[in-house]
């Protein structure tokens, strides 16, 4: 008898799948979700286009999703101050189907993409899926620097001479920013290779941070992508993003699926995208949130990663997964990254933070300085 095993394709064998604990628990910072509820009047806006489109689910949706584009380009023009066109965006079902959609298009069997680790641990799963070899990448020659040494980089894009490069700014799950000559570096440094840069987290950049999105002029192998999931509160929605030259746009419409965005979909992202300004007043709550996060790790000896994301890589601990269950035994459920000696929190509310620092000192208290 042939078992499904046996059937699986070899390269995805003893795999694991990607995968968050969802536990009901109090304090729930552990996706790098937004805390805060959608604000009522966007609710009322999303309601309304939902039904305005609710009558015509008996056809399919607009393939293109000409509007949408249209209003994911004004806001990216609004915030980058970059102008761009329509025909320099693209979007799908969460940020992974764009990227997704990428290496579908320039990866695949016998082709390389590489990445710089630790960084989004679901970068090199989209790479397997779609059955492209995967170089892990060091950002620095010292494994406690999160950092990326752009001569180290530069040296393993030529060494790897890959289809497709990942880099992250603000990078998961460090909450590190890209000094940009590393992008630029790396992009002359691969130059068979789709220099992509996720931004997943770049509205909750401190000041002066630049977005990658200022660099796309005269770079046609360079992608931006973006998401809705995180600054724009909706995690649910799944809508993300990318920028690019239109040419690397329509080259995706060969691997896309036949209408893969919904009526739904483009309506409630529309929705959002109309109340920007009120949905992306919550990024300095969170940002606020985050330093107070910072600071009170800080204070109790532990070492905090400065973050340009919403949430904070915590270090200092002695055993990261006894931790881990510790607060969770107090309510408190963060996530475990597999970095020695680190625990990354989401930044939540006040309220939410305060719990999460009592926690751990209680933890801390406990457990007496073995625990750091």
């Amino acid at each position: 008898m042939v078992s499904l095993q046996d059937l699986l394709r070899p390269d995805l064998r003893g795999r694991t799948p990607y995968g968050a604990p969802q536990l009901d628990v109090p304090v729930a910072v552990n996706t790098n979700e937004s805390s805060y509820p959608v604000p009522p009047e966007v609710v009322e806006t999303i309601l309304r286009r939902v039904g305005e489109v609710a009558p015509t689910l008996n056809r399919y949706p607009d393939r293109e999703f000409t509007a949408l584009r249209q209003a994911l380009a004004a806001y990216l023009a609004r915030t980058t101050g970059v102008p761009l066109q329509t025909d320099r965006l693209w979007a799908g079902n969460g940020s992974n189907e764009v990227l997704l959609h990428i290496v579908q298009a320039f990866g695949g069997h016998g082709r390389t993409a590489l990445g710089f680790t630790p960084s989004y641990s679901m970068h090199p799963i989209i790479a397997a899926t779609a059955g492209t070899a995967w170089v892990d990448g060091l950002r620095d020659s010292d494994p406690t620097v999160f950092d990326i040494d752009a001569e180290l980089a530069v040296r393993q894009a030529r060494e790897a001479d890959p289809q497709v490069v990942f880099l992250c700014s603000p990078n998961n799950p460090t909450g590190t920013a890209l000094d940009l000559e590393v992008v630029r570096a790396v992009y002359d440094a691969a130059p068979r290779a789709i220099v992509v840069v996720d931004e997943a987290y770049a509205e909750f950049a401190r000041p002066g941070t630049p977005s990658a999105i200022t660099l796309l002029e005269g770079r046609d192998r360079l992608v931006v992508t973006r998401t809705m999931s995180k600054a724009f509160a909706c995690a649910g929605l799944r809508l993300g993003y990318l920028t690019a030259a239109p040419e690397l746009i329509d080259l995706l419409r060969l691997v896309r699926m036949p209408y893969h965005l919904s009526s739904v979909t483009q309506a409630t992202a529309l929705a959002a995208l109309e109340h920007a300004d009120t949905m992306l007043s919550m990024v300095d709550a969170i940002k606020a949130t985050r330093d107070r996060l910072v600071q009170g790790t800080t204070d109790l000896g532990l070492q905090p990663v400065p973050s340009d994301a919403n949430f904070v890589l915590v270090g200092g601990f002695a055993d990261a997964r006894h931790t881990w269950q510790a607060l969770l035994e107090r309510g408190v459920l963060v996530r475990d990254v597999g970095i020695p000696h680190h625990l990354r929190i989401t930044a939540g509310t006040p309220d939410e933070a305060e719990a999460v620092l009592a926690a751990l000192r209680d933890v801390l208290d406990t457990t007496g300085k073995d625990a750091r």
